[in-house]
Formats: C-alpha cells, structure tokens, sequence
C-alpha cells in the first residue's frame, strides 16, 4: 500500500500531505502543524472517504483541493478505488473527472 507524503509552499510556507493509517486518515499539514485531514475506511481495495475538514485559521487557501488531491494520487499508486462519501471528494471527482473519474468504485453507483 502506498502512503502519499507531497510537499509544497505557499508564500514560503511547507505543506506535507501524508497518510496516517493508525488514525485512518490523510492529513495535510502546515509547517508541521495539522491544517486539515480527510477520513476513510479501506478495505478490500476500496478507499470510502467519508469526512473531510480544513480547520478555520487555514480555510480559503486550497489546502482541501491540494489534500484531496494527493489522497487520490495515493489511492491510485496502490491500486485502488474509491467510493465518496463525503461531499468534499465526490464535489472534487466531479470536478476534475478526467483526472480521478476512473478511480470511482463500481460499487459506489
């Protein structure tokens, strides 16, 4: 299984998105502060991502579309699928389906 682990900066900010498995979660974190996360259950192959949150004090900076983002890229790497639970994702999918809409579990539809 693969685990994301992406690094970018904001205005000279570091931002790292990671999988953290024991809390069953992806979290993107703001110069090594958690800014966010994306919960899910795995199991089988098939990612259900259920909630996703940015805390108040990072909102309107991307850090969602960037979170979401590397999860999906992680799901892909380890060959898996997706069901969207969370309005977040599924709003995400949606948006960018030629990039994510083939990680779509049947079983979702």
């Amino acid at each position: 299984m693969a685990h994301a682990a992406a690094r970018g900066t904001i205005d000279r900010v570091a931002i790292t998105v990671a999988d953290a498995p024991q809390e069953h979660r992806y979290e993107i974190r703001v110069d090594g502060e958690l800014a966010g996360f994306t919960e899910y259950f795995r199991r089988q192959g098939v990612v259900t991502f259920i909630h996703t949150e940015i805390l108040p004090e990072h909102e309107g900076q991307g850090l969602g579309s960037q979170l979401v983002r590397q999860a999906l890229d992680d799901v892909r790497a380890a060959g898996e699928t997706v069901v969207a639970q969370c309005p977040f994702v599924k709003s995400f999918i949606h948006r960018h389906a030629d990039e994510y809409g083939d990680l779509v579990s049947h079983a979702s539809t």
